[in-house]
């Protein structure tokens, strides 16, 4: 059978039983739609796909346990488990073990801590370090310098993937005590901010 003599064929049939302006109507429907979708294509399709979450049962006679799992993220890296005061002494132990990527970002999340307790920066999650320097620098001037020091190494450590070495954690010790020392001046002074 020809194409052409088909098409006409059915185009008869179909005109036989629903009449040919609402076809048209319902095809220039979905053209329009396909458009829209083709036009907004990425703004519509979900970013994640979400999971189907797997429901456990207890059973009877079973005691469970609860982990308290972080879930905020610092700087791109999960909340620490450890208390902050530990985390200058993690620092301390990684940079004796040489690994000093490690604490680095180790003192970064020991200072960023010690800005929140001081209120001088609100972290929330998915901040980048660039974010909460800016925060900082707006809220509390004095505290901008060593911060955004200690931000560049970090940066160059984590994001650029340089080699870390014990410059880069002398040098983020140096940042870390000198805004500890910014902040005690500050607490003493009593300075509201």
């Amino acid at each position: 059978m020809n194409p052409s003599r088909w098409w006409t064929e059915t185009t008869a049939a179909l005109g036989d039983h629903v009449p040919l302006p609402l076809v048209t109507l319902v095809l220039a429907l979905v053209t329009a739609m396909v458009a829209v979708g083709w036009y907004t294509f990425p703004s519509w399709v979900p970013r994640r796909i979400p999971r189907l979450r797997r429901r456990t049962r207890s059973r009877p006679g079973r005691t469970e346990t609860v982990r308290a799992v972080p879930t905020s993220t610092v700087v791109g890296v999960p909340a620490p488990a450890l208390p902050p005061v530990a985390a200058p002494d993690l620092a301390d132990r990684l940079s004796a073990d040489g690994r000093y990527a490690e604490a680095v970002r180790e003192r970064l999340r020991a200072m960023l801590h010690e800005l929140t307790d001081r209120r001088v920066v609100w972290i929330r999650p998915g901040m980048t370090v660039a974010e909460v320097v800016t925060d900082a620098r707006a809220t509390h001037p004095p505290v901008g310098p060593p911060l955004s020091a200690a931000a560049d190494i970090f940066s160059e450590l984590w994001y650029a993937q340089r080699g870390a070495t014990a410059d880069h954690d002398h040098r983020m010790r140096e940042h870390a005590d000198r805004l500890r020392q910014i902040l005690a001046a500050d607490a003493s002074v009593g300075s509201t901010w």
